[in-house]
């Protein structure tokens, strides 16, 4: 049998659900399955929203402030320029979503992961990314001071014109990620990860030297 929380069909497509009618249906069947639904610009701060899935959702600046996300899912979603401050993100995972320009500002994010995700100019300082594997992230121009990606794989994903600085690389597996145009005041940066011959091939024309 289907669970009453799935059941539930998307608002009205020239409607918005806002933050009243989400707190009605967690309210009434706890954790739910939000498909298609279009939370554009809502407020949806402060509310208890652990365990709840969003597919296919339109969230474009909506703001989830101090919310409680744990182990919540989005799939699919439109999350650009999304404000997460405060927001209790432990064991949410985050699939082949839009998040350029989102702001995760002190948010407690044990165990959130990112999977085939476009991050550019997201604010993801701090993060702590060990030991996870990271696929199909587009982080260009992505804040990422502080954050800790020892032991990390990253697959197939783009750090050009990042901020890295104070970021941790030791053990990270760097083969499968864009670096970008690689100099030698860089090298420090990712001191003690594991990269490809191309990309030392990458540091040495940024001393002048040249490979054969």
């Amino acid at each position: 049998m289907i669970p009453a929380a799935d059941l539930f069909e998307p608002p009205p497509l020239e409607g918005v659900a806002d933050r009243a009618r989400v707190a009605a249906v967690v309210a009434a069947h706890g954790a739910s399955r939000f498909v298609g639904w279009d939370f554009a610009g809502a407020d949806l701060t402060d509310l208890e929203l652990a365990g709840c899935a969003f597919v296919r959702c339109r969230a474009g600046r909506a703001d989830f402030g101090s919310a409680d996300l744990t182990e919540a899912s989005f799939m699919g979603c439109d999350l650009n320029n999304t404000r997460w401050r405060g927001a209790r993100l432990a064991a949410a995972r985050l699939t082949d979503c839009k998040l350029t320009g989102a702001q995760f500002h002190e948010v407690s994010a044990l165990g959130l992961t990112f999977a085939r995700c476009l991050l550019v100019n997201t604010h993801l300082r701090g993060l702590n990314f060990r030991k996870t594997e990271l696929e199909g992230l587009d982080l260009q121009g992505a804040d990422l001071v502080g954050c800790d990606f020892r032991e990390a794989i990253l697959l197939d994903c783009n750090l050009r014109e990042a901020n890295l600085a104070e970021a941790r690389f030791e053990a990270a597996d760097l083969r499968g990620a864009d670096l970008g145009d690689l100099r030698l005041s860089d090298a420090g940066r990712f001191r003690g990860a594991f990269i490809s011959k191309a990309q030392a091939a990458q540091l040495l024309i940024g001393l002048g030297l040249r490979v054969i």
